[in-house]
């Protein structure tokens, strides 16, 4: 009887045995996995990409749109846009000549067409030289500035031809300083150092312009002081006591 119960125990121990080790397998295959490692995160950037072809990250873009930002203009950059902008200068020229109401304004429009005409061939002999080809037309900024004046006449014509005048030529004056003093093709660097007297002499009869139509100077715009370069802008000097 004793024999009996012994063998029955350890029928019993082993079958629970048995028991544990199958759950405990069980576990193991059933349980989830282990979890990753620490500061371990998913590469989907990389994933996504193709061999050998390295992420571009959103760091290094700006970089790039700030470095095309401040690149100074090509010489053919800029003898483009100084043919647009001199047949512009012809155009409206003629329009000041139709609508305006000033002599001044009339004198100046004529003025504009013929130096221009005549800039314009000198930069169209300079691109040829230099394999460059300029556009045929206006920019679309010019476009529209001959669209909104040419619906003016009389006195709002001429104050805002004169108007235009000052601050194109303010722009101008700047780009070919620019070209001036850095450009690297020399057929275009001559043109611009050739032709910046004259828009700084438009300037100043731009500004002249505003007095005669009746408007005021803006900061920036003030007629410049003897010796200047013709455009800059000091403050008006005081009329002296008696």
């Amino acid at each position: 009887m004793r024999k009996l119960n012994q063998f029955g125990t350890c029928a019993a121990l082993t079958a629970a045995f048995a028991i544990s080790i199958g759950a405990g397998t069980a576990a193991a295959q059933d349980g989830a996995p282990p979890p990753p490692a620490p500061n371990s995160a998913p590469n989907t950037a990389s994933d996504s990409m193709p061999p050998n072809q390295a992420p571009e990250t959103t760091a290094n873009q700006p970089m790039r749109r700030n470095a095309r930002a401040t690149e100074p203009k090509s010489d053919a950059d800029f003898a483009r846009e100084a043919s647009q902008g001199g047949e512009a200068e012809v155009k409206l020229g003629q329009l000041a000549m139709q609508n305006g109401q000033s002599d001044a304004v009339k004198n100046f429009g004529k003025k504009m067409m013929d130096d221009h005409i005549k800039a314009g061939e000198s930069l169209k002999a300079a691109a040829t030289k230099s394999n460059i080809d300029l556009p045929a037309g206006l920019s679309p900024k010019d476009q529209a500035t001959y669209d909104r004046l040419s619906k003016l006449n009389g006195s709002a014509f001429d104050q805002a031809y004169a108007r235009s005048m000052t601050r194109d030529h303010v722009q101008d004056i700047a780009a070919f300083r620019q070209e001036s003093a850095n450009g690297t093709d020399p057929n275009i660097k001559q043109f611009a150092t050739a032709t910046l007297p004259t828009l700084q002499e438009h300037l100043r009869d731009a500004r002249a312009m505003e007095q005669a139509v009746g408007l005021q100077p803006r900061n920036g715009n003030r007629r410049p002081a003897p010796g200047a370069s013709g455009d800059a802008a000091p403050a008006p000097q005081p009329s002296p006591q008696q």
